[in-house]
């Protein structure tokens, strides 16, 4: 099972000052624990893309170009690009070039994203949402398998017999489909056999269960190896030395962000305190406690879920850097090791001995 973090960049009050933090402080923090990420042995981490004052990222892959040339095995992913409105030849030459810096640890996590402001602002149109998703993924697709690029749809211009360079290091660049709550997303994964990010932000584990059944069998149907198409599920949470401080710093800037996103979306009546306190215990979505706490979570998850990787989301919203940062090194150091060893333990046990002829 691999572990990684994404951050979609919060633009915090900086402590120091009580203002909103510049977007080149929090860019600089970014990358600071994508570096520390890297050092403690986590897997992959993956960069939001959003077009909004209160996310500092909205071109991940200059971030993460940044993160390659400062670390040595972490994965780097977008979490996620906006693909209907972004240019599928301009994305893939972008993280082909940082898969090339990188020596081969860049990722593509294509979604449609959680906001619209990115459709108006690159002159798309929100009645094409779902025509511009499938067709950009197309093209996508064509082109990590094909060299030379001859493609055609309806709302992009055609390519006809064009390279599309650089290449990725990689013999094939990883491109996950990330999904939310939509049952034809996760049969369109499944269907492709692109590996799925499941996001589970909100709620309770079992209403998303459904979704990854859904993968499989589209996966299977389409005749794909469950070895070529992990699911990943992809969670908000923070972690401390213990569950009483790790919740006290992390529900204000959740909340907030919650509210403030249900405000602009007309969800109904704002979340309070005990509603974050449900979510983060089992079964709910934020893995929000101690080490022990988040420990026993993930395998609860895992038994449910049965995923090959597992994402911790960071909404550092009133959280301090250092904070942030001791999170991350709790969650390398304390949490993932304790989960690896379990899991070891529970194969170990579940595999038949040999019969003694």
């Amino acid at each position: 099972m691999e572990f990684g973090l994404a951050s979609f960049g919060d633009i915090n009050l900086d402590p120091e000052t009580g203002q909103l933090m510049t977007p080149g402080k929090r860019l600089q923090h970014l990358v600071e624990e994508i570096e520390l990420a890297d050092q403690v042995g986590l897997d992959v981490f993956g960069v939001g893309e959003h077009h909004r004052p209160d996310y500092v990222v909205s071109a991940p892959e200059i971030v993460l170009a940044n993160a390659a040339a400062r670390t040595s095995n972490i994965h780097l992913s977008s979490a996620v690009t906006v693909l209907s409105s972004a240019d599928p030849v301009r994305t893939w030459q972008n993280f082909a070039t940082i898969d090339q810096l990188s020596n081969g640890r860049a990722e593509i996590w294509a979604g449609r994203g959680s906001f619209i402001e990115s459709f108006p602002l690159f002159g798309q149109n929100l009645d094409d949402y779902d025509q511009l998703f499938s067709e950009h993924l197309d093209l996508l697709l064509t082109i990590r398998d094909n060299e030379i690029v001859t493609w055609k749809g309806e709302l992009r211009a055609p390519i006809d017999g064009r390279g599309v360079y650089p290449r990725s290091f990689q013999e094939q660049l990883p491109i996950w489909l990330a999904v939310g709550g939509t049952p034809s997303s996760a049969k369109r994964a499944g269907k492709l056999g692109l590996p799925m990010v499941l996001a589970i932000i909100g709620g309770a584990w079992p209403r998303f269960a459904p979704f990854a059944q859904l993968f499989r069998d589209a996966a299977q149907a389409a005749g794909h190896d469950r070895a070529t198409t992990p699911l990943a599920i992809n969670s908000i949470g923070f972690i401390a030395e213990d569950s009483q401080k790790a919740f006290e710093q992390f529900y204000p800037g959740h909340l907030e962000t919650m509210n403030r996103i249900g405000r602009e979306r007309g969800w109904g009546a704002p979340m309070q305190r005990a509603d974050i306190e449900q979510q983060a215990s089992l079964p709910g979505a934020l893995y929000v406690g101690s080490p022990q706490q988040i420990v026993e979570k993930i395998l609860a998850a895992r038994e449910v879920f049965e995923h090959e990787r597992f994402v911790l989301q960071f909404n550092a919203q009133g959280i301090p850097h250092r904070e942030i940062l001791r999170s991350i090194e709790l969650f390398g150091t304390e949490v993932v090791p304790v989960v690896k060893r379990e899991l070891a333990k529970q194969k170990s046990e579940s595999t038949p001995e040999p019969i003694a002829l």
